[in-house]
């Protein structure tokens, strides 16, 4: 398991996580997290979802604004499209653990109803990292999967870049599961017009069949 970037331990969550960690038990303890501002912000911490024991684990930035209601990550847009390409790929989205770098929504501003999303800092990736450290300790997952630049930042690195070595399966330090990295889904709705949302749609389920065909029999 990887350890937690952060430089402090008493600025993050570290001493919140259980020492027998199970996904019901750190959803419960997360549900009280105060290591950063972040918790004064959203309206709930969003934990991840899927099997204790799952074999592909998916890990995005941060919830937003439906996840943020519901309580669930991947959940609004992005979660149907993402929902959609995983059956195009032949994984079956209940068979997987979803979740966020970031447990809590970090927004400015509404649009209409909906409000704006703001990257999170790393000050609140560090913040959070024992919590996902905790997740890969209890699911321990044999691909995990960096669904956009914060969520492979936080785990591959600092430097890695997404536009030059998505699909591709990296070495991480301390990780036991095959690492990979491709981008957000709501980077593709977010294409200018049909035909390059499309082609980003071909290329994102591309990268999900060959998490699909790195799992052993």
């Amino acid at each position: 398991m990887a350890r937690s970037r952060a430089a402090n331990p008493q600025e993050t969550a570290a001493p919140l996580v259980p020492a027998r960690p199970t996904l019901p038990k750190l959803a419960q303890a997360a549900g009280r997290c105060t290591a950063c501002e972040l918790h004064l912000v959203g309206s709930k911490t969003v934990f991840g979802d899927g099997p204790a024991h799952a074999r592909v684990m998916l890990v995005g930035e941060q919830p937003g604004d439906r996840e943020d209601i519901e309580g669930h990550p991947f959940v609004g847009p992005a979660g149907e499209l993402l929902d959609r390409s995983l059956e195009e790929a032949g994984i079956v989205r209940a068979d997987v653990y979803v979740t966020n770098a970031v447990k809590h929504f970090r927004w400015e501003g509404t649009r209409g109803k909906r409000r704006i999303h703001r990257k999170p800092g790393m000050t609140h990736i560090n913040a959070c990292r024992p919590w996902l450290d905790a997740e890969l300790q209890v699911v321990r997952p044999e691909v995990l999967v960096c669904l956009g630049a914060t969520a492979a930042q936080a785990i591959i690195g600092r430097t890695f870049k997404v536009t030059e070595h998505r699909g591709e399966f990296v070495d991480v330090d301390g990780m036991d599961a095959l690492v990979t990295a491709t981008v957000h889904p709501s980077s593709i709705l977010r294409a200018p017009d049909d035909e390059t949302r499309s082609v980003e749609m071909k290329a994102f389920v591309r990268d999900l069949t060959a998490v699909r065909a790195a799992l052993r029999d």
